[in-house]
């Protein structure tokens, strides 16, 4: 219950990077995030870097393109 609910917040906030990468190569978003997993461990935490800049990058392309965030629409 309470690893439901983790898993559930942690899919919900990794910014929505594998998402798109998968979208994009036609892959489930599941196979890319643990594509970063076993390379995080195996190179120590490399691929976090390149996962956090792809992740400034789509929000900012989000920003400039003029998507909104529907949380906060009325």
């Amino acid at each position: 219950m309470i690893l439901d609910t983790l898993k559930f917040l942690v899919e919900q906030s990794v910014y929505g990077v594998c998402e798109r990468i998968g979208e994009r190569l036609k892959m489930p978003a599941k196979d890319i995030r643990l594509f970063f997993i076993y390379a995080s461990c195996l190179t120590i935490g490399s691929p976090i870097i390149i996962y956090m800049i792809l992740a400034f990058w789509l929000k900012l392309r989000d920003y400039v393109r003029g998507k909104r965030n529907p949380v906060w629409d009325f």
